[in-house]
């Protein structure tokens, strides 16, 4: 059991201590009460709430004296995963996980767990979303496009599909300086929970802004419709709408932005610059600021 376990944790991509020949056996042996033990189950449950949603949580502990700590926090979760096994459910809490077998046990439900979450995400079947003209199957298209692809044949899985997109990617990287791509902004590992409260927030703040660019545009039509109120101005009326219309068709309200600028965005966004400073100014401002 302790060998398939440190299989299935390198698998999952755990790269912890406790993968080290002869590391895990003493962990385990003290359950709760070591905290590299805590450690690793904390790291599994956090990789299963970025499937799962989850409302119970588990954090690793410092010294053997937080155990308790511990034990209750797993209680919570294991009842919230409807955990089979009553060793690890019933009785004194303060008891549980304090013996190898229960231990090597609840790692072996919680990496099971785990495994079936991320199995589910990728075999689910897909949405209509990917039909062919929706906006997520133009924009695949797009990318293959940019990358020089071949049209890929009907019977591919979306892990061949993608496989060969990070392929071109990398080989289109490899041709251009270290630096000039740049770092991501966005570095932690998002789940389908993260993403969908991510896509939330971004669906609020377009709401937002949409009523905020309605509004300047409703000014910005107020304004230009002034310049043509004295007599004089009537008569250069249809030149005026002939410039004005073509420019103002091309501003809508509705916003561009997507979950997807935020995992392109690169360390460099994180910069702050001033836009009202004198020497900022120097360079942005226009004759019009000198009207009045």
């Amino acid at each position: 059991m302790e060998n398939d376990i440190l299989v299935s944790l390198e698998d999952l991509g755990y790269q912890g201590p406790l993968l080290e020949e002869g590391a895990l056996d003493p962990a385990v042996s003290k359950g709760a009460a070591s905290p590299e033990f805590t450690k690793l189950c904390a790291w599994i449950v956090s990789e299963l709430r970025l499937y799962c949603r989850l409302e119970e949580n588990v954090h690793a502990t410092n010294c053997p004296s937080e155990a308790e700590a511990f034990q209750l926090e797993m209680s919570g979760l294991l009842s919230e995963l409807a955990c089979p096994y009553s060793v690890l459910t019933s009785g004194d809490i303060t008891q549980r996980l304090l013996n190898r077998t229960d231990c090597l046990l609840l790692l072996t439900f919680l990496v099971s767990e785990l495994e079936a979450s991320r199995m589910i995400l990728v075999t689910k079947p897909e949405k209509k979303a990917q039909e062919a003209g929706s906006p997520m199957f133009q924009e695949l298209k797009g990318i293959c496009m940019s990358l020089g692809m071949s049209k890929p044949p009907a019977n591919i899985t979306m892990f061949q599909f993608f496989s060969g997109i990070e392929k071109k990617l990398k080989e289109a990287v490899s041709k251009v300086p270290p630096n000039h791509v740049g770092e991501p902004l966005m570095k932690k590992a998002l789940g389908p929970v993260h993403l969908e409260k991510i896509e939330a927030i971004n669906q609020a703040l377009v709401n937002e802004y949409e009523v905020r660019r309605k509004m300047l545009l409703k000014r910005l039509d107020v304004t230009v419709q002034s310049f043509g109120w004295s007599g004089k101005a009537k008569t250069h009326a249809e030149k005026l709408a002939k410039v004005y219309q073509p420019l103002r068709s091309a501003l809508d309200t509705k916003s561009t932005i997507s979950l997807a600028h935020l995992l392109a965005a690169r360390q460099d966004f994180s910069k702050i610059l001033r836009t009202s400073s004198g020497k900022i100014r120097e360079k942005t401002a226009c004759a019009i600021n000198k009207v009045g």
